[in-house]
């Protein structure tokens, strides 16, 4: 970046901060509905970066019926009222249902409220009905004003001055079932307690040869138990959306006792407590565990999760997500005019956008007017191109069909795990095995990387060895570091050896660096003119091509957790400040991440170079800090971001400086990142990532029928990752210019942006580009653009 450019850039942070000015504003934030974990990261964003910008911002307690009762319902926020409950799952401003607010009366009431306090921008944290409500409310405002005049509640004034109300939600509800948003906030940490309680049921289910039914909640929508049987690899589910067919209960046991039969010693069945058949009448657990004891005699239970999944800290997905919209809903608010209709902000991709409210709330009624109409095709594209991909992925991965009904296509396609091992490598493996079959290639396994690769190391795996694998962690196929460098003779000769016609590499950067070696001697080793697929795993998410490497979701929430449990010990002994070490190589991920998920003071990273003066000013603020009730700090420190700045050198450096007002301790994580099973994102991202990766490959050997021939265009060797909204295809040739190989990191990184949330919502003054565009986008599904499947 040169002069010039950085100036015009300093140029546009300034505007952006003075349109962002929030002076003489009021910020009213409410969370209604039923609760969902990280609504709490929501309301601290809000709050922060209202006042961050000039605004008074409120707790509006209870939702609704805190507005509508007024008095100590309404309460200006401090920065210190939302320190400490990131970690806290629910919200600690309170959620009930409110019948006095679906009334005129009760919004008169409502609106008498907010004006008195000056209200005129409404936060909303909840679901569609909520949501709903908002605008109902909104679209009122005028009238609700020039009726409480005339009864002599409010004078003309206060009309003029408070003439319009501006409304932009954000969606909270573990279902995941509000149309125009990926992931809604709560959804991934109700993944979480999901998986965490299967994981635990298949032990006892393998130990006793059991079948097990879950019940997950989800009365309109089967997102949780079509993710959650994605991510544990469930021999049946069953949806809302998508009804089984006519005379499932036969195929069900078909498919249950053909598992039995492949030694497969347990089964485990998902099934959404709104679960329907094609006649709209409910399936409950019950039923589905008396059909399997009468028809096939297994010993079954059944479990229902229930509001455990409500419960628990969040995910750090769901704080990540949380913040960035809470932060996105006041820049909205800031940026809103009287025209400007009511929004939702969503996210597509790994993007944050508004979306108009009364539109996605009209397209979520209408997935259930479908399923009510039975008109199930309609309901599950109504859902979004991610539900469907989902959907289709599950049917591909859990029911095989007869060999002999398998349309062979003689080729051999060989998988490999490069690099270190990261949480994800086996759901993806599993996926990549499954599609080949189901395609009809022949799928080799190679072991132990490029060094087993080489000493021909390789075997046919089959469908059912790679069962019950997507739970695991790290890599059963072994993985190395060694790059092919050094034995590309003996590789060659091995893909002569196993006629390999295609090459899936699950790995990190080595990975990447392997198949820009193998482009480059596709001139020497005809060998390597074969389609070549990068799928970026790596904690350390430094894989140019992608916004996200499967893995690094694991080793932030391991970042996060450790994060948590030592700020509740620094907040025990008071005054004191933990410095924490996080891998990642030079690339600053997990530090930066790390710290805006658990609500860090500061983080160093390589790509941010920081001097003394930066030190000092991170101990000044820390002094100001323990004079507040806040005493209590974290210091996130990538493990390559300086080579003199040590952890142990600030580790001294804030203990000698901080002397009579804090004390320090230091912790290493280490390779406990790397460790542990896989985060339901990961296993979920893994297996839809590979599944897609499996079609690309098998898309490029249809192009060339029979055996004899190369591969030499760009396009087919690729990385497979998520740009901004996007799965792209990436050749890699074109991504070796966005790459620096020394550091072993791309030149750019979208995450960089997201920086100055962490230093705002730490009390820093940062400069926060913002969206010049403050228009809505349609709802509709976009173009013939691949969506990132998030």
């Amino acid at each position: 970046m040169d002069d010039d450019e950085v100036a015009n850039r300093k140029v546009s942070f300034r505007k952006c901060l003075e349109h962002l000015s929030g002076a003489g504003k009021a910020i009213g934030v409410l969370t209604s509905g039923g609760d969902a974990q990280g609504m709490n990261a929501a309301v601290r964003a809000v709050v922060r970066m209202g006042i961050y910008v000039g605004a008074k911002v409120y707790f509006i307690y209870e939702g609704y019926q805190g507005m509508v009762d007024g008095g100590r319902n309404i309460v200006e926020a401090s920065w210190e009222s939302v320190s400490s409950i990131l970690q806290v799952g629910g919200t600690i401003i309170g959620s009930a249902r409110c019948k006095a607010f679906r009334t005129r009366e009760g919004r008169l009431k409502a609106a008498q409220n907010l004006v008195q306090r000056g209200i005129t921008n409404l936060c909303v944290i909840g679901g569609d009905g909520s949501l709903t409500g908002a605008n109902i409310f909104r679209k009122e405002w005028s009238g609700l004003l020039e009726e409480l005049a005339q009864n002599g509640e409010i004078d003309k004034e206060q009309v003029q001055k408070h003439a319009y109300l501006n409304v932009v939600g954000m969606v909270g509800s573990i279902d995941n079932d509000f149309c125009g948003t990926d992931m809604t906030i709560g959804t991934d940490s109700a993944l979480h307690r999901i998986i965490e309680v299967v994981d635990a049921i298949m032990t006892t289910a393998q130990s006793h040869q059991r079948t097990f039914v879950l019940e997950v909640m989800g009365r309109h929508c089967g997102y949780l138990a079509l993710v959650s049987a994605l991510a544990c690899g469930a021999d049946w589910v069953f949806l809302p959306e998508s009804p089984p067919e006519e005379g499932w209960q036969e195929d069900m046991c078909v498919k249950l006792s053909e598992n039995r039969a492949r030694k497969k010693r347990l089964n485990i069945i998902i099934v959404a407590e709104g679960a329907i058949d094609t006649q709209n009448k409910p399936i409950t657990s019950e039923q589905i565990k008396e059909l399997v004891v009468k028809q096939l005699g297994y010993d079954t239970r059944v479990t229902i999760l229930g509001h455990v999944q409500r419960g628990g800290t969040p995910s750090a997905f769901d704080r990540i997500l949380a913040s960035r919209m809470g932060v996105e809903a006041v820049v909205a608010l800031l940026q809103a005019t009287p025209e400007t209709p009511a929004c939702v902000v969503s996210l597509s991709g790994n993007q944050a956008v508004r979306l108009p409210l009364v539109e996605c709330v009209q397209m979520t009624q209408d997935v259930q007017k479908a399923m009510d109409e039975r008109r199930f095709k309609d309901a599950v594209q109504l859902r979004g191109r991610s539900f469907e991909t989902n959907l289709n992925t599950y049917k591909r991965l859990a029911i095989k069909l007869p060999d002999d009904q398998i349309v062979k296509s003689n080729c051999n396609v060989a998988v490999i795990n490069v690099g270190a091992p990261a949480a994800g490598m086996n759901a993806a493996v599993r996926s990549a095995v499954r599609v080949g079959i189901a395609d009809g290639h022949k799928m080799l396994a190679i072991y132990d990387g490029f060094e087993g690769f080489a000493k021909g190391q390789i075997k046919e795996i089959g469908w059912g060895d790679v069962g019950g694998w997507t739970g695991q962690g790290g890599s059963i196929l072994g993985t190395k570091r060694t790059l092919p460098g050094k034995s590309l003779e003996d590789i060659a000769a091995q893909m002569r050896t196993h006629s390999i016609n295609a090459l899936l590499i699950i790995g990190g950067f080595e990975a990447f660096e392997s198949a820009v070696l193998l482009s480059d001697l596709r001139d020497h080793h005809p060998e390597f003119c074969i389609p070549i697929c990068i799928l970026p795993t790596t904690i350390s998410n430094n894989v140019p091509g992608t916004d996200v490497s499967l893995g690094s979701d694991t080793g932030l929430n391991v970042v996060v957790e450790t994060c948590d449990r030592i700020k509740q010990s620094a907040s025990g002994t008071k005054r004191r400040v933990f410095i924490i070490e996080t891998m990642g190589g030079y690339c600053g991920y997990l530090a930066n991440m790390g710290g805006l998920a658990a609500g860090a003071d500061a983080a160093y990273i390589f790509e941010e170079p920081f001097d003394i003066r930066d030190l000092q000013s991170n101990v000044e603020h820390l002094t100001e800090k323990m004079k507040t009730t806040i005493q209590r700090g974290l210091v996130l420190r990538n493990e390559s971001c300086s080579e003199n700045y040590t952890t142990d050198f600030i580790y001294q450096l804030y203990s000698e400086e901080g002397k009579g007002v804090f004390d320090c301790r230091k912790n290493v994580l280490g390779h406990m990142q790397q460790g542990g099973a896989p985060s339901p994102f990961d296993r979920n991202f893994g297996t839809k990532i590979s599944a897609r990766a499996m079609q690309w490959i098998s898309t490029k050997l249809k192009e060339a029928p029979g055996k004899g021939k190369r591969f030499t265009s760009e396009d087919s060797i690729c990385v497979l990752g998520i740009s901004k909204r996007n799965l792209l295809f990436q050749p890699v040739t074109q991504l070796r210019k966005d790459t620096d190989f020394e550091h072993r990191i791309p030149k750019e990184q979208w995450w960089l942006k997201l920086r100055p949330l962490m230093k705002i919502l730490a009390k820093y003054k940062a400069s926060y580009e913002v969206s010049e565009s403050n228009q809505l986008e349609p709802v509709h599904p976009r173009g013939h653009e691949e969506p990132a499947a998030i």
